[in-house]
């Protein structure tokens, strides 16, 4: 054997270590990636489904406060056509034509 081809072997054998190495060190950063999106994702879907649960509950509440608006406003007209009455206005109906 010659210095040389053993010293060409030593070489390879390091050069393969380091591909090794390398291979590995990339599988695990391949792994870190992926469960790292995976993480993110499941933080994605929890605040949409926190944004979709409060855009429910303002449209319960628009439709609350819409009731309430027409509740209250018959009940203006009501109490406006009362006053009228007592006052011994005719009726709105009367007055337009």
């Amino acid at each position: 054997m010659s210095a040389d081809g053993g010293s060409d072997s030593a070489l390879e054998l390091a050069a393969r270590r380091l591909e090794r190495a390398i291979s590995q060190l990339e599988q695990r950063l391949a792994q870190r990636l992926a469960e790292a999106s995976h993480g993110a994702g499941a933080a994605f879907d929890q605040d949409r489904a926190r944004l979709a649960a409060a855009l429910d509950d303002a449209r319960a509440r628009e439709r609350e406060l819409e009731e309430a608006g027409a509740a209250a406003s018959a009940a203006l007209a009501r109490a406006i056509a009362e006053i009228r009455e007592a006052l011994g206005e005719p009726p709105a109906q009367a007055r337009e034509a």
